[in-house]
């Protein structure tokens, strides 16, 4: 049963995804920004679709320029970490004024492309590898996808509006997390991996990442932009006896504005965290 399992392929899994919206890698820190305001996605998908030889600053990674390919993926916790960078501080206008590359993790393999039929097990794979979103394609109806089409080219002659067509197609992408819940639901079909304990399975990092209660928040930037690429937290303990108080969440971050970030260079991790969990500026979606 195992092994009919692990044959499923990744379209199986992509059944009712919605198709994935995105934004150009040419868009400014600004226009992300406003987009992930007004986004009921806490992510929002980075493409090249450029077909000319072009140098983005402050991104290295290799890009196809015979097909549009996804570079990677922002989250309003980047824009805060990156607007609480000390040269930003200084002109946050000119900061929002930046290319959106410069809110890509230098990290490679976060985001890989897959196709439909590809096997379970591959996926399982490439996520071992460090992969968290795999991007893949998906199948529409055609007019309504015509319509999409045409709506879609009308709103990118001037402006890096949102997007969800690609290359002429759709993509929609799993996450851990989608891949996870879906063994989770055969999880009876891995005996006797249901009655061994968490801990003897190994999946539970012992890689933690602390900050002090009482130290200042803007000294946690770096642990927070940290766990953002691992997608872990940062855990708040007392300094003197090692107490876990609480954490501070790239993801909780993910939910609140831009504001957010003149907390973090004015209150220490306690106060933030307590800022922000007892009714800090959390973000309205307005699309």
């Amino acid at each position: 049963m195992a092994v009919s399992l692990l044959a499923r392929e990744v379209s199986d899994l992509c059944l009712g995804k919605p198709a994935l919206r995105s934004l150009p890698l040419t868009a400014t820190v600004a226009e992300a920004l406003f987009a992930l305001k007004n986004s009921d996605d806490n992510f929002l998908s980075v493409w090249s679709c450029d077909h000319t030889p072009k140098t983005v600053t402050g991104f290295q990674g290799d890009v196809d320029e015979d097909e549009c390919i996804c570079v990677g993926k922002v989250s309003i916790a980047d824009v805060i970490c990156y607007l609480c960078q000390d040269d930003n501080l200084l002109s946050p206008s000119s900061a929002l004024k930046a290319p959106l590359s410069v809110l890509l993790p230098k990290i490679p393999g976060l985001v890989m492309h897959v196709e439909p039929s590809s096997s379970l097990l591959e996926v399982i794979d490439l996520i071992l590898q460090g992969a968290q979103n795999l991007v893949v394609p998906i199948k529409t109806r055609l007019s309504s996808f015509n319509s999409r089409r045409k709506q879609q080219q009308k709103l990118l002659v001037t402006t890096n509006s949102p997007t969800t067509i690609h290359g002429g197609r759709e993509f929609c992408w799993l996450t851990q997390e989608d891949i996870i819940r879906f063994l989770l639901s055969s999880i009876g079909l891995f005996s006797p991996i249901p009655a061994l304990s968490i801990d003897s399975l190994g999946i539970i990092s012992t890689d933690i990442i602390t900050t002090d209660y009482h130290s200042p928040a803007s000294s946690a930037v770096a642990a927070i932009s940290r766990c953002l690429a691992d997608q872990t937290s940062v855990a708040v303990v007392d300094g003197d006896e090692g107490i876990l108080i609480g954490e501070l969440s790239p993801l909780t971050l993910a939910c609140c504005d831009e504001t957010v970030a003149a907390a973090i260079t004015t209150l220490s991790c306690g106060d933030l965290m307590a800022y922000i969990d007892c009714g800090g500026p959390q973000r309205t979606s307005s699309g």
